[in-house]
């Protein structure tokens, strides 16, 4: 795993600097929106991002909806060998708290889970709760850095899978990943090379998910209408 000041914070911008203007339609980026697909993890393999590909990654994932700038998530990486040896921590976390004794078979999986991909990046949300902002609007802050994640790494030509699992869960994983009370795990997303084109899956009807607003839902229903 490379050390922790590869991947400093990107520099604040200059104080009162002067927004960007709007810029131009950019239809690959509709595009790129459009046909985004998750690869499940297990179908991933190398190569992944390299160093400056994933820095500009991160970066790209932490440009995100943030009340107050509060900066309510941050981002633990696994490369190499890391990979193998949080493996170790999964299948110790799955023979220690599996309702059942887990079989041979199963600590083997969990051992090599995160082999499935050659980057692995846990997204931790974190709450600032003496902030007056919402507990709500922090978790949805850190949901959408998994997001831009997802998006950033298949504009730079990888497939990702953003997923939780049993062990995003537990109380053993969560003790090796350094977490305190107020953080949680929103999710790891798996990042490498597509070993096979995704299909698409149905999307919703956009007809079942959109309505119009046209004035309060008591008075309407009073007047029948």
């Amino acid at each position: 795993m490379q050390d922790d000041k590869t991947f400093s914070a990107p520099a604040a911008p200059a104080a009162r600097r002067p927004a960007a203007p709007m810029a131009e339609p950019v239809p690959e980026a509709m595009t790129l929106l459009l046909t985004r697909r998750s690869v499940v993890a297990a179908k991933l393999g190398a190569p992944g991002p390299a160093a400056d590909e994933l820095r500009r990654i991160l970066t790209a994932a932490a440009r995100v909806p943030d009340h107050k700038k509060l900066v309510p998530w941050r981002f633990i990486l696994f490369e190499g060998e890391a990979r193998e040896a949080f493996g170790r921590v999964l299948a110790d976390a799955c023979a220690a708290e599996a309702a059942e004794p887990a079989s041979p078979v199963r600590l083997e999986t969990e051992a090599a889970r995160f082999l499935r991909a050659p980057v692995v990046v846990a997204v931790i949300s974190r709450i600032a709760r003496e902030n007056v902002v919402p507990e709500w609007e922090q978790i949805l802050s850190a949901g959408a850095a998994c997001q831009n994640l997802l998006l950033a790494a298949h504009a730079a030509g990888y497939a990702a899978q953003w997923i939780t699992e049993w062990y995003a869960y537990s109380p053993r994983v969560r003790a090796a990943l350094g977490l305190d009370e107020r953080e949680r795990v929103a999710g790891f997303v798996y990042i490498g090379t597509a070993r096979e084109a995704p299909t698409e899956r149905p999307r919703p009807a956009l007809d079942d998910i959109v309505t119009r607003w046209t004035g309060p839902r008591a008075r309407r229903d009073a007047e029948g209408t």
